[in-house]
């Protein structure tokens, strides 16, 4: 195939809908071969629909990003199968909850920070050696003007996005020598189930697809980009 992403392999995680399913369809429609993650089989078959009919292929991993071990068996089968990894996106979020800190509970807590953020972690220990071996590896991570604005009620989503920021921050500092490039992008005010989630009252008829995001993403995909550790708002 031809485009801009022709022969890379690009793995994107919460693939089953959203931004996640829009750049899996654009990014074939460039020329990649996706590796889609996420927890809902039927979602991803959906995706696996979209890039097909934009002329792509695609690998399904049905993956619950918490289970932290799982990460790693990904990462080694994509070596044993590719050899490298080309463009790593880290999509996949929760928001959680609408409450007061001392009103959440410990468990919802946890299972926001380890999606949200320390899966994403896992995921460049253990795709960073992938990132490398490609001519040039690229790494964007999904966050949000939350984790800056330090907004009453949106707990764990905020600290986790936050956090998200300085990790992605610190690996873009250690990858800087090398060929690897790590941003962020806040893609802003977009119609998705998790926007949806976060202020449900909120009439999403005006709203933006998530698939106008997409250009983004793929300028910090390909290998002329030299942007490194950014957070991109649109």
């Amino acid at each position: 195939m031809t485009g801009r992403l022709a022969g890379k392999i690009v793995l994107v995680t919460g693939a089953s809908r959203g931004i996640g399913a829009a750049l899996a369809e654009r990014f074939a429609r460039e020329g990649a071969h996706l590796v889609l993650a996420a927890r809902t089989v039927g979602g991803l078959e959906e995706t696996d629909d979209r890039v097909r009919a934009a002329g792509g292929s695609a690998t399904l991993v049905p993956l619950d990003l918490r289970e932290f071990a799982k990460i790693d068996e990904l990462a080694a089968s994509l070596y044993q199968r590719y050899g490298r990894l080309d463009v790593l996106i880290g999509n996949a979020a929760e928001f959680g909850v609408f409450s007061p800190l001392g009103h959440i509970d410990p468990k919802l807590w946890s299972e926001i920070i380890e999606l949200n953020l320390t899966a994403n972690w896992r995921l460049i220990r253990a795709m960073d050696p992938l990132l490398r071996l490609a001519p040039s590896g690229r790494a964007i991570f999904v966050t949000s003007r939350l984790g800056r604005d330090a907004l009453p009620y949106y707990g764990p989503y905020a600290v986790s996005k936050a956090g998200l920021e300085t990790l992605v921050r610190i690996y873009a500092g250690e990858v800087a020598r090398t060929a690897v490039r790590a941003n962020l992008i806040d893609p802003g005010t977009r119609r998705t189930r998790l926007r949806a989630h976060i202020f449900p009252g909120e009439d999403p008829a005006g709203l933006p697809g998530p698939e106008s995001v997409t250009d983004a993403f793929l300028e910090l995909a390909v290998a002329e980009c030299t942007r490194n550790g950014e957070i991109v708002t649109l």
